[in-house]
């Protein structure tokens, strides 16, 4: 990286960001990535460690794998940690302390899978699949359509997740309601078949969704923000679409940044790809163009290969990060989220904030293995 490059890697990186009362000492972030190193749900010194090493690296505002609320469907591996029980919330007030004596800010992803759980899975083997409609994200019956008390537990283990999150001393809260889980299955068409307020068109399958929003926006402080993960894509339905033109994304976005949401982490495979027909802006550009909302980027950051190959047993290069720093500089998004390239290197973001992109570790298959 020529001494040009890299002053131009500081200006744009390098910028402090404040939302609400959380202020990240860079745009950087680190993605969220479930590791499955938790045994029994509870984070101990090694996860504690690992997102440190990522503070202490140059990273501003790390999101946490992803964690299960208190429901007993939300989750399907005793090895993803919990985000309830004295136990894991001891745990995680470790990691807290730990990444704030390191200079980051962090904030925890919620998570429930919805139906996309395995039947018969821990934490609890005996919890059935939920979801919108009773059906699997391919179609075919799996589970129950979540009854009306169903929603309500939800909504609340939600919303006593954030309170909890706060009272732990996090930064924040990122909701996730991407990929193909219970939020997001509300969200598409193709999981959601209800015929209630909560099924129908695009606003109505927002509502599940605003009122998680609502209810975690009414059980932390003001100054407390909550950060909603979305995608297009499902798992298995890659090709899978919320909205197929920006009025659509309108729809889809207006109920949810009305409730509470005050961040749009927008996630694609590959960050560089435009979202729709007639202008290069991605889904981040796109959503912080018609929410107002700052948003966050986020797929192939640094990387040649997406995280797919990855799931392939395939290794990726390390690539420039020129066209990121285009659109970071005509504000197109406000934050990256880095993913398996601070898996691969620790210190991604402090070299690559100085210049040392030839140092950075490329990313191997292999490491997804280990929590180093």
């Amino acid at each position: 990286m020529t001494d040009l490059e890299t002053g131009r890697a500081a200006a744009a990186l390098s910028r402090p960001f404040t939302v609400r009362g959380l202020t990240s000492r860079n745009r950087i972030a680190m993605a969220p990535m479930t590791r499955q190193f938790s045994p029994g749900g509870v984070p101990g010194r090694d996860v504690a460690d690992y997102y440190t090493r990522r503070a202490a690296g140059g990273v501003g505002l790390i999101i946490t794998e992803g964690t299960y609320i208190d429901h007993d469907s939300a989750g399907t591996s005793d090895r993803v940690p919990r985000f309830h029980g004295e136990d894991a919330l001891a745990g995680w007030a470790g990691v807290v302390d730990a990444v704030h004596g390191a200079g980051g800010t962090i904030i925890p992803q919620l998570w429930h899978v919805g139906v996309t759980r395995t039947e018969g899975a821990p934490p609890v083997a005996d919890a059935e699949p939920v979801g919108p409609s009773g059906i699997s994200l391919t179609g075919e019956p799996k589970g129950r359509a979540m009854t009306r008390k169903d929603l309500d537990d939800v909504i609340a283990a939600f919303a006593d997740a954030a309170a909890a999150a706060e009272r732990l001393g996090f930064d924040g809260v990122e909701l996730h309601g991407a990929h193909g889980y219970l939020i997001d299955q509300f969200l598409w068409a193709g999981s959601n078949r209800r015929t209630d307020a909560y099924g129908g068109d695009l606003v109505a399958r927002t509502r599940f969704a605003a009122e998680i929003v609502a209810a975690c926006r009414a059980a932390v402080s003001d100054s407390f923000p909550l950060f909603f993960r979305m995608s297009q894509w499902k798992m298995n339905a890659y090709e899978a679409r919320l909205a197929q033109t920006p009025a659509e994304l309108d729809a889809l976005l207006t109920p949810l940044a009305e409730a509470g949401v005050d961040v749009f982490h927008a996630s694609t495979r590959r960050y560089w790809l435009p979202e729709f027909d007639g202008s290069d802006l991605n889904l981040a550009g796109w959503v912080k163009k018609i929410s107002g909302r700052p948003t966050v980027t986020v797929g192939s950051i640094g990387l040649d290969g997406d995280f797919f190959s990855a799931f392939a047993g395939n290794d990726s290069g390390v690539t420039g990060i020129d066209q990121l720093l285009d659109r970071l500089e005509r504000d197109e998004f406000d934050l990256v989220a880095v993913g398996r390239a601070l898996i691969a290197d620790p210190e991604w973001a402090a070299k690559t904030l100085r210049g040392r992109t030839g140092d950075i570790t490329p990313f191997g298959a292999e490491m997804l293995k280990t929590l180093r």
